[in-house]
């Protein structure tokens, strides 16, 4: 039987199904915890300040780990680490959903994030391989609405978890997909064989990344909390850099390298990855406020909430695999680009909300944004991918990753701090209310500078040649 699948001329598409199954699960946990976060903070007695690292560890982990786990799929196989890389969320998720104190929690939200990044920095790599070139980009776009749908299902999906059973249950559930995940890997995935060359696993510069990426990522995402000029953040900032920059001259050096900068000589390369981290810095910015907008000012209740927040992604899981089609036929200049520009639109009509917006002058801002995420993301991740060698997809899909995590860290934190700095608060009070629009016009017009800055670096790629 499985022979037959192997055989059958529809096999690439079982190994994209096979890909989509740890893409949905890796995402889909990064959304469905936030809605279990005041459950957990009761049962587990902990404070805010501290039920913050449930979600700060996972993001941390996954993106610390991302180029480490890319580069050992370039070595030993991209199976292998796929593979474990289900067996390990599995384990943590079984864990998690076991904890009694907090402590614990965090620490299995680390190991469900080891997991966790072993999926993700090996999925593009992956589906670029088993695809030929005139069928990337349409691959590529369906894993995006994978990603976007992940995301869409982890807040209903939680709410519904929470209602029929406890907050456990979001992380057992975790088990049975990961095991079906796990049989399809071994069964379906083909065993790729890594490079024949003897090349040795640059353990001095990962360690030095993950501790560099590690320090920076705490500073910047704590720094509101505990003040840009608090002693913790800056000694984070400034002891993470210094990593970082030993670890960029270690790079220089070593034989076989953990990231072969020499890939951001590549223009598509360095242009898709500049342009799709910004776009993440400029979308992250409203996603993180519009909430606060809706109930704070509008007043609306957490369903009216809901169904505003589905637009985005709703919009984009159906643009994206259209987008990604069209990119193998035209290329990815013109689509990510207008995507872009479209992105900026939908920011800057959100500058222009009223105080007293109703719910269908909202959608229009929504209906863009997911409208030029959907037209950019597809094209610009097959162009990443198309640009490198094949012994080299794993860590090229590992920093593609990377820099669409970062983009969300900088995207949020930036809007809260100018948000902050122009003195916006989250629920206002009566008399706080033209100030918070004040605050948030502001935010999202630099947002539509990002996108709009973005979308000039977009155009400056080369010229791509359509796929034969």
């Amino acid at each position: 039987m499985f022979d037959n699948i192997k055989n059958s001329p529809n096999y690439r598409w079982y190994v994209l199904a096979t890909v989509a199954i740890g893409t949905f699960m890796a995402t889909l946990d990064g959304s469905i915890v936030n809605v279990a976060l005041p459950t957990i903070s009761g049962q587990l007695n902990s404070n805010l300040s501290t039920l913050q690292w449930v979600v700060t560890a996972y993001l941390l982990t996954i993106t610390s780990l991302l180029p480490v786990f890319g580069r050992l799929a370039d070595l030993v196989g991209r199976k292998k680490v796929f593979a474990l890389g289900f067996l390990v969320f599995i384990f943590g998720s079984a864990l998690c959903g076991l904890a009694q104190n907090i402590w614990f929690l965090v620490g299995t939200r680390v190991l469900q994030a080891v997991g966790a990044a072993m999926l993700m920095s090996n999925s593009a790599a992956i589906i670029t391989t088993i695809f030929p070139p005139y069928e990337r980009g349409r691959a590529l776009g369906l894993t995006g609405t994978v990603v976007a749908l992940g995301s869409l299902t982890g807040p209903a999906l939680g709410g519904i978890l929470l209602g029929l059973a406890s907050w456990r249950s979001i992380f057992y559930i975790n088990v049975p997909i990961g095991l079906i995940g796990f049989a399809a890997v071994l069964l379906i995935l083909p065993m790729d064989v890594p490079s024949k060359e003897k090349e040795s696993f640059d353990f001095l510069g990962a360690l030095t990344f993950t501790f560099g990426m590690i320090l920076v990522l705490l500073g910047i995402t704590n720094g509101e909390n505990w003040g840009w000029s608090s002693f913790p953040v800056l000694l984070s900032l400034v002891l993470g850099m210094a990593s970082l920059v030993l670890f960029v001259l270690i790079e220089g050096k070593v034989k076989h390298p953990m990231i072969d900068l020499s890939l951001f000589r590549n223009r598509p390369f360095l242009i898709g990855n500049l342009s799709g981290g910004l776009s993440f810095v400029a979308m992250f910015a409203n996603n993180m406020i519009l909430p606060f907008y809706l109930q704070g000012i509008l007043n609306y209740k957490p369903p009216q909430v809901g169904m505003l927040l589905m637009v985005f992604p709703i919009v984009m899981a159906i643009v994206a695999p259209i987008s990604g089609h069209a990119s193998d036929k035209f290329g990815p200049m013109v689509l990510t680009t207008s995507g872009l520009v479209i992105s900026g639109l939908g920011l800057f009509f959100f500058s222009t909300l009223s105080a007293t917006a109703s719910f269908y002058q909202i959608l229009p801002g929504a209906v863009l944004t997911g409208l030029g995420a959907g037209m950019f993301q597809s094209p610009n991740n097959s162009s990443v991918m198309s640009s490198v060698l094949p012994q080299k997809l794993g860590i090229a899909g590992g920093i593609n990753s990377l820099v669409r995590n970062l983009g969300m860290v900088i995207g949020i934190t930036w809007s809260v701090s100018l948000f902050g700095v122009l003195g916006g608060v989250s629920m206002p009070k009566s008399g706080q209310i033209n100030v918070f629009m004040s605050a948030y016009h502001s935010v999202m017009l630099v947002a539509m500078v990002i996108a709009f800055l973005a979308a000039v670096i977009s155009f400056n790629r080369k010229s791509y040649a359509k796929a034969k």
